[in-house]
């Protein structure tokens, strides 16, 4: 089982300190996988409007989020 497995599990846990701590982790995996996806969609040319509406958010929203990371 992989650590992001484990962490997914316990996520679901019944003890809420186990349960906290795991959303944490995966909330600080899901902002790193959004950012290097942003990045890969901006270095392919997508615009901050394609990549809002496959996020669901709006363009603002994303381009706010992330044009200070030189995207």
């Amino acid at each position: 089982m992989s650590d992001a497995t484990k962490v997914a599990a316990a996520a679901s846990s019944r003890d809420p300190s186990v349960g906290l701590a795991a959303v944490a982790s995966l909330r600080g995996l899901l902002e790193s996988l959004e950012e290097l996806q942003v990045g890969n969609a901006r270095d392919q040319g997508w615009s901050w409007q394609q990549i809002a509406e496959v996020l669901r958010v709006s363009r603002q929203a994303v381009h706010k989020k992330y044009r200070r990371s030189g995207f």
